[in-house]
């Protein structure tokens, strides 16, 4: 991750208190391929399949519910035709999913909701 990027993610990060430790994520994978959409759910700490991607949430946290809707999660992506080392590590948001994103040619994952 870019340096200025750990920076603006620290400033735009609301306090801890305003994010709810939740158990199931909800997660929106694209095959841009084929352009088929499959929503993936998965309990936290639990790997996910989806085509040659293992996703295994680390956590997952949403907004109070007197706040704006976001949801946070903390992820490892792994690609099983990439070896074992992790695609992608680190913290995707839901409302702003260009902060930090997956960067594979063929998959996008993005974060629905965590419940």
């Amino acid at each position: 991750m870019k340096p200025w990027a750990v920076l603006f993610l620290l400033l735009a990060v609301p306090a801890a208190a305003d994010w709810t430790p939740a158990r199931r994520a909800q997660l929106q994978a694209l095959d841009k391929v084929t352009a088929r959409v499959t929503v993936v759910e998965t309990a936290v700490g639990q790997d996910a399949r989806f085509q040659t991607l293992s996703i295994r949430v680390v956590a997952c946290h949403a907004r109070q519910p007197d706040e704006v809707p976001d949801a946070a999660a903390f992820l490892e992506i792994s690609d099983s035709r990439r070896g074992a080392a992790p695609v992608f590590r680190g913290w995707m948001f839901a409302n702003s999913p260009g902060v930090n994103m997956l960067e594979h040619p063929v998959y996008d994952i993005r974060v629905l909701e965590c419940r």
